[in-house]
């Protein structure tokens, strides 16, 4: 089932990014190119996949297990804004990787100019969607507000690559750790989830229920790429290995060893299904799919 569902969102993902992305023929062809070398490099869609599954979850009954028309749109949008951030993390002047899915990265495929553009023009691009949304006015709204605080510099991700920027080379404490990870990586993962509750109309008691599975299982999946960058290669992770290390950045191995990361991750998955309860059976795939971040291999 598992599977499936992970098949099946990734090919609705890659067939809205496909539909509201500038063709590769449309001018000025250099940025479009660089903006789907990047999008469409095997990435496994995991925002838009927990977006989809929430509107599903959160739509219930009368929807009778299918999605609310149009929300592959918002899970596109957060795709595009997860591209973009990762366009710009592996540049020279933060991250310096070559290799991202197991493709060249932007900006050794395109230079660093393009890349920065293409990270600009991917984030642009994600807002005329969802400014574009089949929804009622003030839940596109919402959904805008949730997801630009997710990426801001307020306990967003931008916040959280500062912090993780000017914590390398020091010894941070668990606090600083948290944060970092809560915001640079949980934060969009949060605000996946519960954009895709807003979208399928979620009250506000589901909102804070699906807020809290959001912020555990996006903690968690840090943790496990930060062990990960430590016990896999670059052939198994499709970027370069142990580049945490290197540059002495702040992860979870790093504080407390590879056996009690893990336990933390497995610790956060079930306070994520404990979030759920309240819907019962409708939340089977989404715990499935907490469990699958912190189990995964790359």
């Amino acid at each position: 089932m598992l599977k499936k569902t992970l098949q099946e969102g990734q090919e609705t993902t890659d067939s809205a990014l496909e539909r509201l992305l500038p063709a590769a023929t449309q001018h000025p062809t250099s940025i479009h190119q660089a903006m789907r070398h990047s999008v469409f490099a095997g990435g496994k869609r995991l925002r838009p996949i927990l977006c989809i599954e929430a509107g599903r979850m959160v739509a219930g009954p009368q929807l009778a297990g299918t999605l609310p028309a149009g929300i592959e749109e918002v899970g596109a949008a957060l795709e595009m804004l997860h591209t973009y951030s990762l366009i710009h993390d592996d540049l020279p002047a933060l991250d310096n990787d070559d290799l991202r899915r197991g493709r060249p990265t932007c900006h050794k495929a395109f230079g660093e100019a393009i890349a920065i553009l293409a990270g600009d023009a991917l984030q642009t691009q994600a807002y005329e969607v969802l400014a574009r949304l089949q929804c009622p006015a003030e839940v596109r709204v919402r959904i805008i507000e949730e997801i630009a605080r997710g990426t801001g510099t307020i306990d967003g991700m931008i916040g959280g690559q500062v912090v993780d920027l000017e914590a390398e080379h020091t010894k941070p404490d668990v606090k600083m750790l948290e944060y970092i990870h809560r915001s640079k990586t949980a934060a969009l993962i949060t605000a996946s989830v519960v954009s895709g509750g807003l979208y399928a109309g979620a009250s506000e008691d589901a909102v804070a229920h699906l807020r809290k599975f959001g912020q555990s299982i996006g903690l968690a999946f840090q943790i496990v790429d930060d062990v990960l960058d430590v016990t896999q290669t670059s052939e198994q992770l499709g970027k370069t290995a142990g580049k945490d290390l290197t540059s002495e950045k702040a992860t979870y191995p790093a504080l407390f060893g590879i056996e009690e990361s893990i336990r933390k991750a497995d610790s956060l998955v079930q306070e994520a299904g404990e979030a759920l309860h309240s819907f019962g059976g409708r939340a089977e795939i989404l715990k499935s799919l907490a469990h699958f971040l912190v189990e995964r291999k790359k």
